[in-house]
């Protein structure tokens, strides 16, 4: 026997009118040959909010009208830069970060930017379950921002919010933030993770149906990792953390990116006027001195996205307390420290088991790819044996367990960046124009230190 798959129904293409049977001519609107085949189901979401949904059919991919990519911007280029471009029409986007961090900042300034990059004709609407209207109207007219096509709910029920997205179908959604939010569907108690999953997937289901945006803000654990089921990361298309160096740079950076590169980064700072984006962070990351440069300091060149850094790392070696050592790295992997300074013990004769190892990266920036190994081994040698690297000197590549330094991608143009930060030497594994070549840490050690 079959099994049931939900109540046939034929709906009317032209007013929405629906009955059991098919006719040729729709009952109440009076138009010809638009009596669709639709299932009634209780689970499904509809443009009408009824239970009334069309059946999915296959099309043919070259029938796909490529329109459906579009992007919509935001109006602050850094933000675009790390969603790939701007955010992609039908998309979902969700943002983490520490309380205090500038989430609701940046999200009413997005909210402002993106109406006037569109010309003030696109309609956003900004759900707040955290903060009045009052509040919010405050922090608009302080940070300077305009207020015009911008409809501003403040509310945590989820049925207020879809039947405000059906009244006004907004381009930009923002909802700030879907801990906040409850249906009576799914309970009364907010940040359940029935509540997130049930609350994320309907407001995720509407702009899945329309040429719209969804931007979510979503609270984080002490950890940092964002709060709620692993699986509320899955049903969204991007996964952005919010993290902060100071008291006034923030790094943009995405985790998830299905329409984009997560190897892209947004550097902003904090200022009375709000989030300004840095216009060359590049000196963000280097610490320039009037005197010489002190010992446990080594410079390298880090690409993020399609950008190059000069990122200044920091060593301090010290003897271990109670003969037990330890790594305090927080900007690099702690697993990364501890092999760098394994392989310079073997390669070297350079004792590290009986240091503590502590580790820093001059402006708060997280280093993750394999071309500062090099670098880290220098800072570390550095510290180990208070002899500073000579001034203006960069230092890239990989390093391997046998000790080798190891090619990286696009040499050339993480060295001519250096260059142009006017770093004179530039010591990479490959030796090509300006560059001086270490095929292994001993020769490394040696054209540094002369040893």
């Amino acid at each position: 026997m079959a099994k049931k798959s939900g109540t046939i129904v034929y709906k009317c293409s032209s007013c929405g009118y629906s009955q059991p049977r098919w006719l040729g001519r729709c009952p109440q609107c009076g138009e010809w040959n638009t009596l669709e085949e639709c299932i009634l189901d209780a689970n499904a979401v509809s443009l009408s909010r009824s239970g009334v949904s069309e059946r999915a059919k296959p099309v043919p991919l070259s029938r796909v009208d490529a329109k459906d990519g579009m992007r919509l911007a935001t109006g602050i280029a850094e933000f675009d830069r790390v969603l790939g471009g701007g955010a992609a029409m039908r998309s979902a986007v969700l943002i983490g970060g520490e309380p205090g961090i500038g989430k609701s900042t940046l999200l009413l300034q997005t909210a402002s930017l993106a109406a006037k990059a569109n010309g003030n004709a696109m309609r956003v609407l900004y759900v707040s379950g955290e903060e009045s209207a009052a509040q919010i109207k405050e922090r608009s007219e302080r940070l300077g921002l305009a207020a015009a096509g911008i409809e501003l709910l403040c509310t945590m029920r989820l049925e207020d919010m879809l039947a405000a997205l059906d009244a006004q179908n907004p381009v930009l959604v923002i909802v700030d933030s879907i801990q906040t939010t409850y249906s009576v569907q799914a309970g009364l108690i907010p940040g359940t993770v029935n509540q997130l999953k049930y609350c994320a997937n309907e407001l995720i289901s509407w702009v899945k149906e329309r040429d719209a945006v969804l931007i979510m803000a979503a609270h984080v654990t002490k950890e940092g990792l964002i709060a709620g089921p692993k699986s509320l990361e899955h049903m969204v298309d991007t996964v952005v953390s919010f993290e902060r160096s100071n008291d006034e740079y923030r790094f943009l950076r995405a985790a998830k990116n299905r329409f984009g590169s997560v190897d892209e980064i947004g550097i902003f700072e904090m200022t009375e006027k709000g989030l300004t984006e840095v216009a060359d962070p590049s000196v963000l990351f280097i610490t320039r001195r009037d005197g010489n440069q002190p010992a446990g300091v080594a410079c390298t060149a880090v690409f993020e996205g399609s950008r190059v850094f000069i990122v200044e790392i920091q060593a301090l070696v010290v003897p271990a307390k109670a003969s037990l050592s330890r790594v305090y790295s927080d900007k690099i992997d702690s697993a990364r420290v501890a092999r760098v300074a394994a392989v310079l013990e073997k390669r070297t004769g350079l004792r590290f088991s009986d240091q503590d190892l502590y580790i820093n990266v001059a402006g708060g920036m997280r280093l993750t790819e394999g071309a500062i190994d090099a670098a880290l081994a220098a800072a570390l040698y550095s510290a180990r044996t208070d002899v500073a690297l000579a001034a203006e000197t960069a230092v890239i590549g990989e390093l391997s367990l046998a000790g080798e330094i190891r090619p990286v991608p696009r040499l050339t143009q993480r060295a001519k960046t250096a260059q142009n930060m006017g770093f004179s030497t530039v010591i990479a594994p490959e030796k090509t124009k300006g560059v001086s070549q270490a095929r292994d840490v001993k020769e490394l050690v040696t054209i540094l230190f002369g040893t």
